[in-house]
């Protein structure tokens, strides 16, 4: 799984939360960068400050469109798959978009790389493969039944991505994000992530919503680990990485509760009267998962994969961003 360098990337979704971290880290370490994305759900101001660099090229292109995913992969070395449409709830309230495009689109990307004769293909899966199973910590190899149609196209994803490996000799890593969260994560919208969310609603002095007792918990992750994680997957040289899914998290366990009361702290910092504002619990969400903690050893024995940034020095990285970008 040797990769020749300097390397072309394709980022699809590249000018998403995730996907313009990976460019602007491709970027720096002086690589070749074509980002697609069809915008939908992504800012191509997040990618702004590198359409002037000439070894950054932006795609338009849809990932359910077979010929855009052919376009996009050729003359790429490496394809980094990160299109598609998030959110669990989103996914219940319509599936059959959910499955065009991160399990057909998914198909058209993967089959436009194998074309090609890429020499690698990582991938975003999510942690709600993990469904029903209540082991914690969550281990690549035990996996539940799982309880959203976004899981199931995220553990699809992960089947395609095996399938391709051993089959057709295409190297492939999958990559299960756990609650990535940092600059550039939308918190507008009915779908948008926890964190930002919750950091939209103290800013204007309203109590974030929690879904449930707010005791369920989660493993949070800044996106520079993420990132590094793919940067890690992209060169590894390991065989036994081919055709493998690996945890991607910071390793620690934060309830809802916990989090709030972490964002409070951070947010008052800059606005004291948020240190007053409460928070409003609702009904249990259908379709999302009790409790989430990654057991990391894997990504850490065989991509190298160290987190560098806990939750609180996230927050405390992300946090005066949401204050420029959103107040």
């Amino acid at each position: 799984m040797s990769v020749s360098s300097p390397t072309t990337y394709l980022v699809s979704g590249g000018s998403g939360f995730i996907g313009s971290h990976v460019c602007d880290a491709l970027i720096e370490a002086g690589h070749r960068v074509r980002a697609m994305d069809n915008l939908a759900t992504s800012k191509r101001e997040n990618i702004g400050h590198l359409e002037g660099n000439e070894r950054f090229t932006f795609m338009p292109g849809d990932i359910r469109v077979l010929a855009d995913c052919k376009a996009a992969v050729r003359g790429v070395d490496i394809v980094i798959h990160l299109a598609a449409l998030g959110s669990v709830p989103r996914s219940i309230a319509d599936p059959i978009a959910s499955h065009e495009t991160n399990l057909s689109g998914f198909l058209h990307m993967i089959e436009a790389a194998r074309i090609e004769g890429v020499q690698r293909f990582i991938y975003a899966s999510s942690s709600s493969v993990y469904g029903d199973s209540k082991e914690l910590p969550k281990r690549e190899e035990n996996i539940g039944r799982p309880l959203s149609p976004y899981a199931v196209t995220k553990a699809g994803n992960e089947t395609y991505g095996k399938l391709y490996a051993h089959l057709y000799g295409l190297p492939t890593i999958g990559l299960r994000f756990f609650n990535v969260f940092g600059e550039r994560q939308d918190p507008e919208g009915p779908y948008a992530a926890a964190i930002p969310k919750f950091i939209s609603r103290f800013l204007d002095h309203k109590a974030p919503l929690i879904h449930g007792d707010g005791l369920q918990s989660r493993d949070f992750t800044y996106v520079a680990n993420a990132v590094e994680a793919v940067v890690k997957a992209a060169s590894a040289a390991d065989e036994r990485c081919t055709g493998e899914v690996f945890n991607v998290a910071y390793g620690d366990r934060t309830t809802l509760l916990e989090l709030v009361d972490a964002l409070r702290d951070e947010l008052a910092r800059v606005d004291p009267a948020i240190a007053g504002v409460g928070v409003e619990h609702g009904p249990e969400r259908s379709g999302d998962i009790r409790d989430s903690l990654a057991d990391i050893s894997k990504a850490k024995g065989l991509l190298g994969y160290i987190p560098a940034v806990d939750l609180r020095t996230g927050l405390r990285k992300a946090v005066p961003w949401y204050v420029a970008n959103w107040k």
